[in-house]
């Protein structure tokens, strides 16, 4: 039955794609032309992408500079006693950027560092993994072009739009619709909550590699039909995924900048959103600007096996790290986007994205906030199916979307008594 469902959902899903297809023949679509790691700008037949209701499509900026001041003392000592002064290259950068040096970051140009630069600057350069050096080219890449938008997500019908209480910014791959969509059915779904908690969501995704199939038309025919999905133009891969943060982070201050909170998470986590959205509500006001709670990891230390995803090798990055919310899923105030942005336009990018945002926070002064309620590494394997230990819990990683939707209904459950 459940193949029959699912064979039934792709059927519409393609029949829906086809109308919109077929109905906008007339747009051309370009295709950017892909470089190692990032995306160029070639257009495609000398046209521009379209603007298709919210799916904004358009030629990138390129050569515009952000304006973010130098860091300063007031929002770098955390950081700076923190991350020692050594040799190792990302240390370095880090120090440099604390004293008033900033990266050029017009995208344009990001990627001009050679790997004679690079092999003079990290003495073992020639050793890292390709796809280590390949994020290491790319680590000024700031702002790139916008593939996917939703300028007008935070906006309602209503004259001057209502305060968006609660932002979902769902990290996803282009492939990941089923994912998608079981959030979009379940703990994900937009609307007016109860005590009128208004909650949005977006998911963000970058472009298929090369050796993938291009889904840039079911992608535009997706964004279409659900208006929440946000994507630029650079390659999907782990190591990106800071760079993804930051530019929703740009966008977030532009297009959502009265959002209360923002949840940033995984498509495969499970979310009881009543529980997350009552916990919300009773944020004491001294704490509800600086609020940043999660699962913490508290004296983690680089991963030195070159078989991890999340290797870091020694002459990168030497020292701890600082505690720091689990990336499968955490909660941060609206109020901290626009310094959280221009962090992240001067402070080097980490490969580690929860990493990242951890130093990121310390350099803000604010503490990540532990609690029980956010399991990021999942349940004991005997609670998996236990409806009451989900409802009393705000956030679990790694579900598929079968088990999301039997979890959500599940607690939903008027039947259940726990």
């Amino acid at each position: 039955m459940n193949r029959i469902q699912t064979l039934v959902t792709m059927i519409l899903f393609i029949s829906t794609f086809l109308v919109f297809f077929y109905s906008t023949l007339h747009l051309e679509v370009a295709h950017g032309h892909r470089a190692a790691g990032v995306r160029g700008t070639a257009l495609r037949n000398g046209t521009l992408r379209v603007l298709v209701g919210d799916v904004k499509t358009q030629a990138p900026k390129q050569e515009s500079l952000s304006t973010a001041p130098p860091l300063n003392a007031s929002t770098s000592n955390g950081l700076r006693q923190m991350i020692p002064q050594n040799t190792a290259y990302w240390n370095r950068l880090l120090h440099s950027a604390l004293n008033g040096s900033r990266p050029e970051v017009r995208w344009s140009r990001c990627r001009e560092m050679s790997r004679e630069l690079l092999e003079t600057n990290i003495h073992d350069f020639s050793s890292y993994p390709a796809l280590f050096q390949t994020f290491l080219e790319g680590m000024n890449c700031r702002a790139p072009p916008v593939l996917i938008g939703q300028p007008k997500k935070c906006l309602s019908g209503t004259a001057g739009g209502e305060q968006t209480f609660l932002l979902f910014a769902i990290k996803s791959s282009p492939e990941n619709f089923a994912r998608r969509q079981a959030v979009r059915e379940t703990w994900g779904r937009e609307g007016v909550y109860p005590n009128g908690l208004r909650v949005r969501t977006v998911f963000l995704i970058g472009s298929s590699l090369p050796d993938e199939p291009d889904l840039g038309l079911l992608l535009s025919a997706e964004a279409q039909l659900f208006s929440d999905l946000l994507q630029w133009d650079f390659y999907e891969t782990f190591l990106n995924l800071t760079l993804k943060m930051s530019t929703f982070l740009e966008w977030a201050r532009e297009s959502c900048p009265r959002v209360s909170f923002v949840f940033s998470g995984d498509d495969d986590v499970f979310v009881n959103t009543p529980l997350v959205l009552s916990y919300l509500q009773a944020v004491d006001p001294s704490r509800a600007s600086r609020l940043y709670v999660g699962q913490v990891i508290n004296s983690a230390n680089p991963l030195r096996d070159s078989k991890s995803k999340y290797y870091v090798p020694l002459s990168f990055y030497q020292g701890a790290y600082p505690g720091y919310a689990g990336g499968g899923g955490f909660i941060f105030s609206g109020a901290l986007l626009q310094p959280l942005h221009s962090l992240s336009l001067v402070m080097p990018f980490f490969p580690i994205d929860d990493v990242y945002m951890g130093m990121s926070f310390k350099a803000l002064g604010v503490s990540p906030e532990a609690h029980a309620g956010f399991q990021t590494f999942d349940v004991k394997s005997q609670d998996r199916e236990n409806l009451c230990i989900h409802k009393a819990l705000m956030l679990v990683h790694q579900r598929m979307p079968s088990e999301i939707k039997k979890l959500w209904r599940g607690i939903q459950s008027p039947l259940l008594t726990c």
